[in-house]
């Protein structure tokens, strides 16, 4: 809180902190919005032990509870940072997970992302709040020119959206395992485990996005995590950014052609 108490957006020699490239920072400015500074949040999480039976498909509720906690508690520390700054929203939002030597349960969650302050009203409805129904500053992971191109488009973000599930796959029989040598064959148990697990972690998302009132998820990404918990369990995180319209007419940017000439 002291070093966000020595960035003071818009007074004579207060500079801004920003993680953002040089074409995102300017194309950022270009779509109507000021850096202000640099937040993060952080959550060194231990996650607890889960007893099921290894034999069958399930979800392990209390490792999905874990991870979906720990992210979340990284995500309000970095959005009260920029509430501190009185940020309208944060943008190249970046969530990621990193192990630590202090146990193999323990893990660090870190959010960072720059808080972003707008030049204007949001036009439409909403009272001109670039804030989300919830009164937060909005978060997005898009980058600097996916974001230019939302705005320019009549669309706004409202926050970022996420689902997980952490699954496990139970173990072939060995009687199944020597039935399928030398055969072309799928394993359906395998099959619908996996996909089992991604419709529980994408429909969480979208959950989330139904409470913020959003028209659509942008930018969705949908990977799989195996952490430190062996080959048969497996983490399915679905994230994208949630968006509302700023108006009816969305015009879109025609692309411009780049002819280059140096060889």
């Amino acid at each position: 809180m002291r070093r966000l108490a020595e960035l003071q957006p818009g007074k004579p020699g207060s500079i801004f902190t920003s993680d953002l490239s040089v074409n995102e920072f300017l194309l950022v400015r270009e779509a109507g919005f000021r850096p202000i500074g640099l937040v993060l949040g952080s959550s060194i999480y231990h996650v607890g032990i889960q007893l099921g039976r290894w034999g069958k498909n399930q979800e392990l509720t209390t490792l999905s509870q874990a991870m979906y906690h720990a992210r979340e508690l990284a995500m309000t520390r970095m959005e009260a940072e920029a509430a501190q700054l009185g940020a309208d929203g944060i943008v190249g939002v970046r969530l990621s997970v990193e192990a630590r030597e202090f146990g193999t349960d323990i893990a660090e969650f870190i959010a960072v992302g720059t808080a972003v302050k707008a030049d204007q009203p949001a036009p439409g409805a909403g009272g001109g709040s670039w804030r989300n129904l919830k009164g937060q500053p909005f978060t997005s992971d898009l980058n600097g020119q996916d974001f230019w191109t939302l705005i320019r488009a009549g669309y706004a973000p409202l926050g970022m959206v996420m689902g997980t599930c952490v699954y496990h796959i139970a173990h072939q029989r060995m009687g199944q395992m020597f039935s399928n040598i030398g055969k072309n064959v799928e394993i359906e148990q395998f099959t619908q485990a996996l996909y089992d697990a991604r419709e529980l972690a994408m429909a969480r998302m979208q959950h989330e996005a139904e409470e913020l009132r959003a028209e659509g998820i942008v930018g969705v990404q949908l990977n799989a995590h195996n952490h430190r918990w062996g080959g048969h369990t497996t983490e399915f995180f679905a994230i994208g950014t949630a968006v509302r319209p700023l108006r009816e007419d969305h015009v879109i940017e025609r692309p411009t052609m780049v002819l280059g000439l140096d060889g």
